[in-house]
């Protein structure tokens, strides 16, 4: 497992030497003490660094300080309440010797870096990744500016515009007043996509061509992550011109950004020589989306150290050494494993989910016994979160013969409406389901809270309107720790699902209405899981060591980060 320390702060590190591949994200998940990530995208992007790490990949992490965090959540009377998440970059990160300035609209804003580094488990086999978080606070800027790397996806439009021109623009500044040399930029998501822009106004400030696209995007790597079209950010010209100045005024940008606004996904597209989509089914969507690019699949993973219980870590190690650092000879697990080592291995994680749960409303009924089922991901309406509570009567009336008890977890963007109904609508339907079926709500979802549900969960739920899940990556983690999935075909379930084998599927992989797959949820727990779970301990055994052997194998970071060095940045 990766870690990482304070680093002291009486000598600086040398990032200058051998070609880096830069790797900007508006969000980094490095631990859960560090409030720099929302959700998946962050998580992924830290799991991206700790992979790296241990392959010794010469990358280094461009993201946010993010000193309020993104928020914590606290549940008041059933609703959503946000509050600032600050915390202190220096116990943790180490300031580095450099400033640079970028032209926001009339005033120019410095941007200094806090380094974080993480660290390989795996000794001489890896070598320390670097991460700059940049920072805004800093005395020589207006009291407005120096909030602007403050909260992680605050603010309105224009607040989102001048952390993503901190991020592109003074990201690709900060590592070229560090020295640092860049074989290749990697944009993960196109929040990073003005990057793209500095690069462009170089040229031209080194006495180059003003536009040389093609120089441009020899350079560039793009992953896109999302197939809804609310998510690709979309700014007016409006706002984009005065704001950007003089990088926004050649008529080039409007061709590569978008005629009728400043779109920041078809920027990366058109400056980007490598471009993909994190699953099979989210890269055909892509080209669908945008047709006439060329969008390669790499299918997300997850850090198999990070994300497996300690209780199945110390089992595959026994039986299968150095699967952290291979995860790939998991697949050799499923002839190995005694059902008792894997019955021992679960009911350790699953006692210490119980116990976190024993402190919150509700937690207290539930049984070690009785299946758990497990949903935790984003609130979002395109998540559905309520469909497996479409039919309330049906839950009881299937409780009261198999029981079964769920936990669920999750934030909701503070203007996401649909998201915040949502977390009321799920602590009604725990007053509704009292006595019949046992529901917690596990607040503050974060890394921690993560582990212990993708661990501890018997059953691990998702349900997205196809084809909207670009991949998800929590049913990966959960395979790791034998924990099979019951899921809509869609991301990356559509590669990882063989039916009764990893787990489930719920409806076909086209899409359904609501009450269709609420019925196909229901017949699948009711005719084929929770009377495996009850009455075939072994059939059941069979399915964990299945999603261990063929789904936590291949579904990881460091198969992810093999192919992305091979296919996109050694090109």
């Amino acid at each position: 497992m990766t870690t990482a320390t304070p680093a002291p702060t009486s000598a600086f590190p040398d990032l200058t030497g051998e070609p880096r591949i830069a790797y900007f994200s508006m969000e980094i998940a490095l631990r859960s003490e560090i409030p720099t990530y929302s959700g998946g995208l962050g998580v992924l992007a830290g799991d991206t660094m700790r992979s790296s790490a241990d392959l010794g990949l010469p990358l280094i992490g461009v993201t946010l300080v993010s000193r309020a965090g993104y928020f914590r959540q606290q549940i008041v009377d059933g609703r959503q309440v946000e509050q600032p998440q600050w915390w202190e970059p220096l116990q943790w990160a180490q300031q580095m010797p450099a400033k640079v300035a970028v032209q926001i609209g009339e005033r120019p804003v410095w941007v200094a870096a806090w380094l974080y580094t993480v660290e390989s488990g795996f000794g001489p086999c890896g070598r320390p990744v670097p991460v700059l978080l940049l920072d805004t606070d800093v005395p020589e800027n207006h009291p407005d500016d120096r909030t602007i790397t403050h909260q992680l996806y605050g603010g309105d439009q224009a607040y989102r515009l001048k952390q993503e021109m901190v991020l592109g623009i003074g990201g690709v500044r900060m590592l070229r007043a560090l020295g640092v040399t860049v074989r290749k930029f990697h944009l993960n998501e196109g929040h990073a996509a003005l990057l793209t822009l500095e690069l462009l106004a170089t040229q031209g400030r080194r006495g180059g061509p003003q536009v040389d696209t093609a120089a441009v995007r020899r350079r560039c790597v793009f992953t896109t992550h999302t197939p809804v079209e609310a998510g690709h950010d979309r700014f007016s010209h409006e706002l984009a011109g005065p704001m950007l100045g003089g990088l926004f005024a050649s008529p080039a940008v409007r061709q590569l950004g978008g005629e009728g606004e400043l779109n920041m996904t078809l920027l990366a597209l058109n400056l980007s020589e490598w471009v993909n989509g994190v699953a099979r089914r989210h890269a055909e969507v892509s080209r669908r989306m945008f047709p006439g690019y060329d969008v390669q699949a790499i299918t997300n993973g997850v850090h198999a150290r990070t994300w497996t219980a300690e209780s199945f870590a110390r089992l595959f190690d026994t039986h299968v050494p150095g699967w952290g650092h291979e995860p790939e000879t998991l697949v050799q697990v499923a002839d190995r494993l005694s059902d008792a080592e894997v019955t021992a291995a679960h009911r350790e994680a699953k006692a210490a989910l119980l116990e976190h749960l024993r402190g919150l409303p509700g937690g207290a009924a539930f049984d070690p016994a009785w299946p758990i089922l497990g949903y935790a991901r984003r609130m979002t309406p395109y998540k559905r979160p309520e469909l497996l509570f479409t039919d309330l009567q049906r839950l009881k009336d299937i409780a009261t013969r198999l029981p079964f008890q769920i936990v669920v977890a999750g934030k909701a963007h503070p203007r996401d409406d649909g998201g915040r109904r949502a977390i009321e609508m799920l602590h009604g339907w725990a007053s509704e389901l009292q006595g019949a079926v046992p529901l917690v709500f596990v607040p503050d979802y974060n890394m921690d809270v993560a582990r212990r549900l993708v661990s501890g969960a018997d059953v691990w739920l998702n349900t997205p309107r196809r084809p909207l899940e670009a991949s998800g990556t929590s049913g990966m983690k959960a395979a790791l720790n034998g924990v099979p999935n019951l899921s809509v075909p869609d991301g990356w379930w559509l590669e990882g699902c063989i039916e009764g084998v990893t787990g489930w599927s719920i409806g076909g992989d086209t899409d359904a209405d609501n009450d269709g797959d609420a019925r196909a949820l229901y017949d699948k727990l009711e005719q084929q899981v929770l009377p495996l779970f009850h009455r075939d301990p072994a059939g059941w055994c069979a399915v964990m060591k299945g999603a261990i052997s063929r789904n936590g194998y291949h579904f990881n970071s460091h198969r992810m980060m093999r192919r992305y060095a091979v296919e996109a940045y050694l090109r």
